[in-house]
């Protein structure tokens, strides 16, 4: 069967990045998808998308098939491969164990406080009136956590940001701008790699550096990737996740004052945000051979995208599902992806979300939008915001 085709004017364009929604229902019957190129046996720019639930789900579950180790380019952007998001067990398996203990419940747990603090000390000279979130909030607070397992100075988190866009494409770079500031990345953790081999400290970096796989040092370049996967996919998930969950409850006054009063509500509704616009919208695989769903075969060596953000809101898995529903069964959504690959920071997206939520409700009486979001357009992978003002009332 000829796969129906996508042009490259309809899919991941500025327009579809801000609301990926209405592509997504027009398209998502004829997944898998093919877009980018007329040849069907792939060249600059050709990609596959698997937009149903089932689809995405099964790929997500199937590394053997769906591979993540990319041969046409590195599913972030940055030039260079992402130890864990580039890679399929055993060597994911092995990897994952070394920083596993890093985002363990408990581990978490002991974070909480300092969290809380950091959380404070963002609103300490907030007493209500008019916020730029984004700049002001969500931004900020993923960043600090992830410099803080890492042991990097908290206080650069904005070049860290900077970097982080620039590697998924989120503001518009030429390809110099963007190999130049991976390259200032790989460099500045390069140095911190060499100065924890000097004198160790309790972090994630001295963990690396110390750490064997099978009785061998990491290389060089594979702890570059760890820093470079974590600061990059543990900053720019939870700012989406935090900023699509303010920007949604300042437009529903209702439910607003719903948590204030059942506090109990505020991990349900987490996850329904979780699907309800998911923070990442799609993630890159490559096929290890021919696969044929729904009639349509995918040949071998093929780039893959697997969209969370249309699984997620196929009406063929959810009931209403472009309707925000508070008591959904959500144990099978994919905001966070599924299978070997779960996000592994997942846990502490969740607390610095939780956290965030409490303590604004604390705060914070009521919420509301001052002028238009603007939804950041550069890149399709994530949802997000860059600029969200909003007026609060001190409670």
């Amino acid at each position: 069967m000829t796969a129906p085709t996508a042009t490259a004017t309809t899919l991941m364009t500025p327009e579809c990045n801000a609301n990926p929604y209405p592509e997504y229902d027009r398209l998502r019957a004829q997944s898998p998808i093919y877009y980018g190129n007329e040849d069907m046996h792939g060249g600059p720019g050709a990609m596959w998308g698997l937009l149903r639930y089932e689809d995405v789900y099964g790929a997500l579950a199937d590394h053997e098939t769906f591979s993540s180790v990319q041969t046409g380019g590195q599913s972030s952007g940055s030039g260079m491969r992402l130890v864990l998001l580039n890679d399929d067990p055993p060597r994911h398996t092995r990897f994952r164990k070394l920083v596993n203990k890093a985002f363990t419940p408990r581990r978490i747990r002991e974070l909480e406080p300092w969290l809380q603090t950091v959380v404070n000390e963002l609103l300490e000279e907030v007493r209500g009136g008019e916020m730029e979130v984004v700049q002001n909030y969500t931004m900020p607070l993923p960043v600090m956590a992830i410099a803080e397992l890492l042991g990097i100075p908290r206080e650069e988190y904005q070049t860290f940001k900077q970097w982080t866009d620039d590697a998924l494409g989120v503001h518009p770079r030429t390809p110099e701008e963007r190999q130049q500031s991976t390259q200032e990345m790989m460099a500045y953790f390069g140095q911190m790699a060499a100065a924890r081999r000097e004198h160790g400290a309790e972090d994630l970096i001295t963990a690396l550096v110390e750490a064997e796989i099978e009785g061998e040092a990491l290389e060089d370049w594979e702890v570059l990737g760890f820093c470079m996967l974590l600061l990059i996919a543990g900053n720019e998930t939870t700012t989406n996740l935090m900023g699509n969950t303010i920007a949604f409850l300042s437009q529903r006054p209702d439910l607003w004052a719903q948590l204030r009063e059942d506090r109990s509500l505020i991990p349900q509704l987490i996850e329904e945000m979780l699907r309800y616009e998911s923070p990442v919208q799609v993630l890159f695989r490559r096929t290890t051979r021919d696969v044929e769903l729904n009639g349509v075969t995918i040949p071998a060596e093929q780039r893959v995208g697997v969209f969370y953000g249309a699984a997620n809101r196929d009406p063929e898995e959810w009931d209403e599902p472009d309707e925000f529903v508070l008591e959904r069964d959500l144990h099978a959504h994919v905001g966070f992806g599924h299978g070997t690959h779960y996000c592994l920071g997942s846990p502490l997206a969740r607390a610095e979300a939780r956290i965030t939520l409490n303590t604004w409700l604390d705060r914070f009486a009521a919420i509301e939008p001052t002028a238009p979001p603007v939804w950041q357009t550069g890149t399709g992978v994530v949802l997000g915001y860059t600029s969200l003002p909003v007026s609060l009332t001190q409670a």
